[in-house]
């Protein structure tokens, strides 16, 4: 079944909108969701002020995928996904597997056990969208994973879907692409293009992850912050790096600080955009846009 283009989504009264008066209607707050799956994080993350939490149920056949790579392989539950459900009134996203035989009864579990959205990881073609689009059968959002070289050249087409959500994923787009810098698709033209691609289309669109807005390595979050805000994103999320990072701190001091970040972001001037961006290509070894997807 062919699924054409729903209104424009949005994440809801969390999700503002600049409103100078100038025609400027740039998001001015990035939805942040945090990967948990306990009750007290997850509780505690929303309360401080994050849109709602992932839980994690990705991981058939991820370990060959990302053999070598510097990456986090969850292995959340349907019973942590009940456990999170019960913690927080926030928006309760539950990553599955990727389309295949397994997929239908994955998403019919999480929405039984109170998933808003589930999100679609490496999406290829626009049928595995029709696939879980019809399967989702309404009862929830569906958001997809832009994490590979075909979904990049299929953007425009996949944003033809309803879809409550679009997220690029930088580890397994540059493990598809065959190495690199991990940050590179956010300088080469190509997160540029999925980015221009969703937002046109009204669907809120993510990318990379933040964490304190004075840490992040090997590129510093600052910079991830502004390729972000210039992108035009309106989500991302909080993983490893920012629990790590934020161990003996309270959670109600530092995700306000992550937000003032991003509104600073908003705000800078055209040349230090520009500046910020150029750091940005420096810091992951890119001069030119020509190496895009």
């Amino acid at each position: 079944m062919v699924h054409l283009s729903s209104p424009k989504v949005v994440d809801g009264p969390e999700l503002q909108i600049s409103g100078r008066g100038d025609g400027d209607d740039r998001v001015t707050y990035i939805n942040l969701f945090a990967f948990a799956n306990s009750a007290s994080r997850a509780g505690a993350v929303v309360d401080a002020g994050a849109t709602g939490v992932v839980v994690d149920w990705e991981r058939r056949g991820k370990v060959a995928r990302q053999a070598g790579a510097d990456t986090q392989i969850n292995a959340d539950t349907p019973a942590d996904l009940a456990v999170v459900r019960a913690a927080t009134a926030g928006r309760i996203l539950c990553r599955v597997n990727r389309w295949s035989p397994w997929t239908a009864a994955e998403i019919d579990l999480a929405v039984e056990l109170g998933a808003d959205e589930v999100l679609l990881p490496m999406v290829r073609r626009p049928d595995d969208v029709d696939a879980a689009l019809d399967v989702v059968a309404g009862r929830c959002g569906l958001g997809i994973l832009i994490e590979t070289t075909e979904a990049v050249r299929n953007v425009d087409a996949l944003v033809t879907r309803p879809l409550a959500r679009v997220y690029v994923g930088l580890n397994d787009l540059t493990i598809d692409r065959g190495g690199g810098p991990l940050f590179l698709a956010l300088v080469d033209g190509t997160v540029d293009r999925v980015a221009a691609a969703v937002t046109d289309a009204g669907i809120p669109f993510g990318v990379a992850g933040l964490t304190l807005p004075e840490a992040g390595r090997p590129v510093p979050c600052r910079l991830v912050l502004g390729a972000l805000a210039r992108s035009g994103a309106s989500f991302t999320f909080l993983r490893r790096s920012f629990w790590a990072d934020m161990a003996g701190r309270d959670l109600t001091v530092e995700v306000p600080r992550i937000h003032a970040a991003v509104d600073r972001a908003r705000h800078r001037d055209a040349d230090q955009v520009c500046a910020d961006q150029a750091e940005l290509a420096a810091a992951v070894g890119l001069h030119s846009e020509d190496q895009a997807v």
